[in-house]
């Protein structure tokens, strides 16, 4: 609980904080895209706060049963089997090696600052998530017999967090790239990254409130490292060169 509560005052100190002294001097500064980023960031923060500070509470527990209970009426052999090759695609595995392929790519294409704070964002999304789930130690939901192996904590989804920082720095680097497609790439993106946490509510491995925490997490940390990226661009004055071009 007290893990909880000082994530909560935390949250409501920034945006005191925001309010009252940054936004003034910082605002004029900002795009509209990075003002919306960092009101985002601090919203995804606060819901992540209040979020874990009802589950250490136990006060999400009838909610998150229901939801699995009501999931569990549609299980059958086909659906399982959509669910595990859903769930494959936010495996930490996989997420490595996606990780590193992409970071080659960058490297290569001689975008540093895009690999670096990539490799920040997949390993610092890694890091964060062990952490939380040791420092919350939330045990899984036993409701039936689950079909694939889970072993750590709960609390926040690793594939649901990791997932969206991963796949979504992905889809943010390519929708700059190909703005034509933008729509389309943030579209897939969103489905993709949807249908891993649902599969995890499917398979019964996880909680509702750990998939919105691990998107809420996720998110925080994904625009962090965005704006990061954005800045550290403008300080060194860097130029994005599509992956296409020579």
């Amino acid at each position: 609980m007290g893990g909880a509560s000082l994530l909560r005052h935390f949250s409501n100190t920034l945006v005191r904080a925001w309010k009252d002294y940054i936004s003034p001097r910082v605002l004029p500064l900002l795009s509209t895209i990075e003002v919306v980023g960092l009101a985002l960031a601090a919203l995804s923060l606060w819901g992540f706060a209040q979020i874990a500070d009802e589950v250490l509470d136990q006060e999400t527990q009838a909610f998150d049963t229901a939801i699995l209970q009501g999931i569990a009426q549609f299980h059958s052999p086909l659906f399982d089997n959509i669910a595990i090759a859903v769930t494959f695609f936010g495996e930490p595995n996989l997420l490595v090696l996606v990780g590193a392929i992409v970071g080659s790519v960058l490297l290569w294409k001689r975008r540093r600052s895009e690999a670096v704070v990539f490799a920040i964002a997949a390993g610092g999304a890694t890091a964060l998530n062990f952490w939380l789930k040791t420092v919350f130690g939330r045990a899984r939901p036993e409701l039936w017999e689950r079909i694939v192996d889970a072993n750590f904590n709960s609390f926040p989804s690793g594939h649901a967090m990791i997932s969206l920082v991963v796949w979504g720095a992905i889809a943010y680097g390519l929708a700059l790239d190909f703005p034509p497609w933008r729509k389309f790439i943030s579209s897939v993106a969103t489905i993709l990254i949807g249908a891993i946490g649902f599969s995890r509510l499917y398979l019964g491995v996880h909680w509702p409130t750990d998939i919105i925490a691990g998107y809420t997490a996720g998110l925080v940390w994904l625009i962090a490292c965005i704006l990061t990226l954005e800045g550290a661009q403008r300080y060194l004055g860097e130029k994005r060169s599509s992956v296409i071009s020579k």
